[in-house]
Order: structure tokens, then sequence, then C-alpha cells
């Protein structure tokens, strides 16, 4: 087997602000020919950030999508062209008020392979220094700090339910345990 698949045609069904949506026709390594529906998403980024204390800043906002207030790490959406570590940067400041240093990358994630190209691109830190929020205009967030020991126990009991923070959590865990953050 080959394992892929041909695309033969795009048809773009909605052009959004932060998403595109496209329906495809692929053929099948078997020669049949599907539908494939695709959000086209330019990326995220996200960052565990670690005080003195082993605690992680979180940040808790509303999710329209979810209808729910979620507790996560501070991340954001990458804009056309720009470099994911300087928005994860402007992110973490933004969000939190705080600058980094030591950042080890967490690596990438895929969110949802299944219908977008969506990758997120994840860091950690320890915080160097502290300062003002600056949230974008239409962002309401409030910043939590909770232990890392703790996040752990969240994570494993399922009280945060976002995916780059359970994988940012646990891959900041294992990086402190290590001592190579």
């Amino acid at each position: 087997m080959k394992l892929t698949e041909k695309t033969l045609e795009q048809q773009y069904l909605f052009h959004g602000k932060i998403i595109q949506v496209r329906l495809d026709k692929a053929e099948l390594e078997n020669g049949a020919v599907v539908n494939r529906e695709v959000v086209e998403h330019l990326g995220g980024v996200s960052v565990a950030v670690l005080t003195e204390n082993q605690e992680l800043l979180f940040v808790r906002q509303f999710r329209y999508p979810y209808g729910e207030t979620i507790l996560e790490l501070p991340a954001g959406k990458l804009e056309k062209g720009e470099d994911p570590f300087e928005a994860m940067q402007r992110e973490q400041k933004e969000e939190t008020g705080t600058t980094g240093t030591g950042y080890v990358s967490l690596g990438n994630i895929y969110p949802t392979p299944g219908y977008t190209n969506e990758i997120i691109r994840m860091w950690a830190c320890r915080v160097e220094s502290w300062g003002e929020q600056d949230p974008d205009d239409d962002e309401f967030i409030e910043v939590e700090r909770i232990s890392l020991d703790k996040a752990v126990e969240m994570v494993l009991q399922g009280q945060l339910p976002d995916a780059k923070t359970q994988i940012g959590v646990l891959k900041t865990a294992v990086l402190v345990q290590a001592g190579k953050l």
C-alpha cells in the first residue's frame, strides 16, 4: 500500500478571517473517488509558562464553539507569514504579561487531522519578567496560577479538556522532572 490520496479537484466554499473551507475530490489508491472536506487554518502557537514556584500560568476564557469557559495554556493563532516563535512570545506577553527565558520546544501537534491542516507549535519557558497583560480588543481572559503537580492531576482527571493544554502540561512536567527546564 502507498497510503496516499491524489487531489483531483478543489472547490472553496467559504473564505473567513480565521479559516477557509473547501471541498476536494480525491482519488484513493484503489481508484475510487471520494469527497474530502478540509478546513484550512494558518496554525497556532502555545506556551507553558512556568513560575519560580513551579506554577503554570493558565488563561480562563469563554470559547464560543463549545459554549463554555475553558482553562488552557496561553495560545493564539498565527498571522500569514508570521514567525511562530515570535507569535508565541507575543501571545505570552499579551495574555499573561510575562516574558520568558530558557524556551524549550515542545514540538508540533496536529489537533484534528481528519479535517483540518492546522498545526500548533508549542514551547515551554520560565518566567523572566512580569508586566501588564495586553489582550486583543475581543479577548476577555483571566490568568490563573496552578502548581505543575496539580495541573498534571487535572489532566489525568479530565479537568483540562483542551488538547494543546494537556500535551503542554504533561511534556512540561517530564522536562522539569528530567532537569531540562
